[in-house]
């Protein structure tokens, strides 16, 4: 069985490609390397060095491979830094999307898997948020994953197309590029500590969000396409508890070995309060054993500690900089 996984080079796309691996299906993995690593990608899987946007290489790939199932994970999941990046942001987590969309109608595609965002939800009122709170998202990164979303059911409509929708959230584990200085703020606390910088925050850090281990998340995605009672399904997946960035700061601390050291930045404009409720999940894929957020903690840092610290990589291609926050100018 001929498998498709973009951005399989990342974080969550290298352990969705490493599960499917050992589930026995081909996996061709699609990455430009513009967040990710090659020696990210599994052993067994093969990588395509590109991009999804490009649509003479998309089809070729898909004439060449006739992908029963895709698990689309490509994007450059930056919500607050999207609203600065706005063309970039539409080109890549939007247009080129849909470019896989049109190749699965194309050539058969039996399955689009999409990791979608709890961002699609915005600020909303009712916390925990449920598959059936409104979406309102707010910023672009939000608006092209809901965007998507869309399309997909357009495309199951018209074309039969069956898809599966996950909504992950604050996903952190081995292999996260924690030398991104624009989102994952656990891989940036950890690459912070280990070169022995104080941890900064935006704003008071009051904001609360739940912290999902990679381990709760990837093998659900990667066991979707044999769960029929998930076809045409969106949820949302990860971690129930959640947490204030502070506490949080103070918890990588204590996996990290170091003083917690925190330099509050000023605030800047994101979503106080995000942590969603997974009770559809568990009906559809049973219920499993979470890994807590101290020990999910001290799994990565043992990792980021073999690796090493990262330089911080800067976004050169700024489209905006009308209130783009200052500690992101540096």
């Amino acid at each position: 069985m001929n498998v498709l996984v973009t951005g399989g080079a990342g974080f969550i796309g290298s352990h969705v490609a490493e599960r499917l691996v050992a589930r026995g299906r081909r996996v061709v993995v699609l990455d430009d390397l513009s967040g990710g690593f090659a020696e990210n990608v599994p052993a067994g899987a093969e990588l395509v060095r590109g991009s999804i946007t490009d649509a003479t290489l998309v089809d070729r790939l898909f004439e060449a491979n006739r992908f029963e199932h895709v698990f689309h994970l490509a994007a450059y999941a930056a919500e607050g830094l999207s609203h600065f990046i706005r063309r970039f942001n539409y080109t890549n987590n939007l247009t080129g999307s849909v470019t896989l969309i049109n190749a699965a109608v194309n050539h058969g595609t039996r399955c689009f898997v999409f990791t979608s965002s709890i961002a699609v939800y915005g600020a909303s009122p009712e916390l925990p948020m449920t598959e059936a709170t409104p979406p309102h998202p707010e910023d672009p990164y939000g608006i092209a994953k809901l965007a998507v979303e869309q399309d997909l059911a357009a495309a199951r409509a018209m074309f039969g197309l069956d898809f599966v929708v996950f909504r992950p959230h604050n996903v952190y584990g081995e292999r996260q590029n924690i030398g991104d200085r624009y989102r994952n703020v656990v891989g940036i606390f950890m690459n912070q500590a280990l070169a022995g910088r104080p941890m900064t925050v935006f704003g008071d850090g009051m904001q609360t969000r739940a912290f999902s281990y990679i381990d709760d998340v990837a093998p659900i995605i990667a066991e979707s396409i044999d769960v029929p009672g998930a076809y045409n399904q969106v949820f949302n997946i990860g971690a129930e508890q959640p947490c204030r960035v502070n506490d949080l700061a103070a918890a990588v601390a204590r996996a990290m070995g170091v003083p917690p050291a925190v330099v509050h930045l000023p605030a800047r404009q994101e979503v106080q309060d995000a942590y969603s409720a997974h009770e559809k999940l568990a009906r559809v894929f049973g219920t499993r054993p979470p890994c807590g957020l101290e020990e999910g903690l001290e799994r990565m840092a043992r990792w980021v500690r073999r690796q090493g610290a990262r330089r911080g990589q800067r976004f050169e291609a700024i489209e905006v900089t009308r209130n783009l926050p200052a500690a992101w100018l540096d």
